[in-house]
C-alpha cells in the first residue's frame, strides 16, 4: 500500500506541471488583461516557471522514491508539450496578434509542432541523460518568456521577419542533433557542473540587468556554448 502511494508520487508532480501549463495557457489569451495585480502574460510566465520546476521535481522525486516507470517517463512528455510547447507559443500568438502582426501570427503554432517531434525523438532514445540532441523543450518556454517580456516591456520592438526567423530558429533546434549539455546536476562539484554554475550566474546576471527579458539572454548564450563545444570537438578529432 505504501509502495503504491510513494510510486504515484512523481506522477503527482507531474501533473501539477500539466495543470501549471493548462492556466498559462488560459492566461496566455489575455496578455494584457490585470488580474491581481499582475497582467495575463505575467501570470502565463509565472505558471510556465511554475511547470519549470514540477519538472524538476518529478524526475528528483522519482530518483529518490525509486519511483521511476514508463508511464511517468511518458506523462512527463505529455505535460512538457503542454507547458513548454503550446503555453508559449499561444502566448507569443496573442502578444503577435496584438502588435499587428495578423495572421502571421499564427507562425508561433510551429513551435509545439516540432517541440511535440522533439519530445518523441527523446522518449525512443536512451542516449540523452547527461547530454541532448537538440535544444530540450523547458529551454524553448524560458527563451519565449524572456522575448514575450522585452516585447511587452518595451525594451525590444523586433521586425515581423525576426520573429517568423527565430520562431523557424528556435523550433528547428529543438528537433537538430547538435549536442547541448543538460542543465540538470547531478551533484554539486565545481568541476562536473562549471558550465552549469557558469549558466546560473549568467541568469542572475541577465534578470539583474534586463529583468526577466534576460531569461531570451540566457538560452541564447545556453545555445551559443553548446554550438562552441561542437566546433571545438570538431576541430579537436
Amino acid at each position: 500500500m505504501i509502495r503504491n502511494i510513494l510510486n504515484m508520487v512523481p506522477n503527482c508532480i507531474t501533473l501539477l506541471n500539466l495543470l501549471s501549463g493548462c492556466i498559462a495557457i488560459i492566461f496566455a489569451f489575455q496578455p494584457t488583461t490585470p488580474t491581481a495585480g499582475l497582467l495575463g502574460w505575467e501570470w502565463a510566465a509565472i505558471m510556465m516557471g511554475a511547470a519549470a520546476i514540477f519538472d524538476f521535481c518529478d524526475g528528483a522525486a522519482a530518483r529518490l522514491l525509486n519511483a521511476k516507470s514508463n508511464i511517468g517517463k511518458e506523462l512527463d512528455s505529455l505535460s512538457d508539450l503542454v507547458s513548454f510547447g503550446v503555453a508559449p507559443a499561444l502566448l507569443l500568438m496573442n502578444v503577435l496578434l496584438l502588435a499587428g502582426a495578423g495572421t502571421f501570427s499564427y507562425m508561433a503554432l510551429f513551435i509545439p509542432l516540432m517541440g511535440a517531434l522533439r519530445l518523441a525523438k527523446f522518449n525512443v532514445d536512451n542516449e540523452q541523460s547527461v547530454t541532448f540532441k537538440g535544444m530540450p523543450i523547458p529551454a524553448n518556454a524560458i527563451f519565449w518568456i524572456g522575448f514575450v517580456a522585452a516585447m511587452m516591456q518595451g525594451k525590444f520592438h523586433p521586425t515581423l521577419g525576426i520573429t517568423i526567423a527565430l520562431i523557424a530558429a528556435m523550433g528547428l533546434l529543438m528537433v537538430c542533433n547538435l549536442p547541448m549539455f543538460s542543465l540538470k546536476m547531478s551533484s554539486f562539484s565545481l568541476r562536473e557542473n562549471f558550465l552549469r554554475y557558469f549558466i546560473v550566474l549568467a541568469t542572475i546576471i541577465f534578470i539583474a540587468t534586463l529583468g526577466i527579458a534576460g531569461l531570451a539572454t540566457t538560452i541564447l548564450l545556453y545555445i551559443a556554448i553548446s554550438a562552441l563545444q561542437r566546433i571545438v570537438k570538431i576541430t579537436t578529432t
